[in-house]
């Protein structure tokens, strides 16, 4: 295959997996905002008496809630990636390799993060009947918020978090490494990013039990900020300053409630 129809090929293909990741992340997000605003418009119980207690029809529809705002907070972030491993493949293919789709290394990034929705969706299970964490909500008690900043804030500066984060941020270097032939391949490749990605950003996304599960603008703002820090070229600085402020707003916090 020419040069030239390689280039015309890789620019279609960045258009179309570029335009599937931009048509997720807007139904993830119409979906998110929707629960949202439900939610903030019948107080937190969805207006549902069937839901008020944890069946497991609730706890699926958790699980999903949960799955889907994963899908608008993270994909974002994981474009660079996707889009680079869609072209690497198809200048495989050109190459005389086997095709494997992109979808395959989307879903399992998407796997990975629905397991995070999972362990998620039973944290919150268990926090609520402990009464840590407001119903439906999800908003942490105080003293569990304040916890939950300063051991996010302290992450930031963990060699882990360090780590996942070059892999996050680097997707050429992650190509160079973590490459794999074929769909199972693919998949694991999926996999693995999609584990360095949590592995970067689980302890922010355990901050949405201190502002809000379903708090939109919470929401808005931790993915904003889990996208700057991967693809801004300062984001590892932004990140680590970022951190101080969670360190210094846990401890506000309990500051206040120990002279109150």
């Amino acid at each position: 295959m020419s040069t030239t129809l390689i280039e015309a090929a890789l620019k279609r293909d960045r258009l179309t997996v570029g335009g599937a990741l931009a048509v997720l992340t807007l139904l993830a997000w119409g979906y998110t905002i929707y629960l949202g605003q439900a939610m903030d418009m019948s107080g937190g119980d969805m207006a549902m008496p069937q839901m008020q207690a944890w069946s497991p029809g609730m706890f699926v529809f958790m699980f999903v809630m949960w799955a889907v705002m994963m899908v608008a907070m993270m994909l974002p972030s994981a474009a660079p990636m996707i889009l680079t491993f869609a072209a690497v493949q198809r200048r495989r293919q050109a190459q005389g390799g086997a095709f494997v789709p992109t979808g395959v290394f989307i879903a399992g990034y998407l796997i990975v993060w629905s397991a995070f929705s999972l362990i998620a969706t039973s944290a919150q299970y268990g926090l609520e009947r402990a009464a840590l964490v407001s119903p439906m909500m999800g908003k942490a008690a105080p003293w569990l918020g304040a916890v939950l900043l300063i051991a996010a804030g302290l992450f930031q500066f963990a060699p882990l978090k360090n780590v996942c984060l070059d892999k996050c941020r680097t997707p050429l270097g992650f190509i160079m490494t973590e490459w794999r032939d074929g769909t199972r391949g693919a998949l694991i490749m999926g996999l693995r990013h999609g584990a360095f990605c949590a592995g970067c950003c689980w302890a922010l996304m355990a901050l949405l039990f201190v502002g809000g599960v379903m708090n939109l603008l919470w929401v808005a703002f931790l993915a904003l900020f889990v996208l700057i820090e991967k693809v801004v070229p300062a984001g590892g600085w932004l990140g680590r300053a970022g951190g101080v402020l969670l360190i210094a707003w846990g401890v506000w916090i309990i500051v206040r409630a120990s002279v109150a």
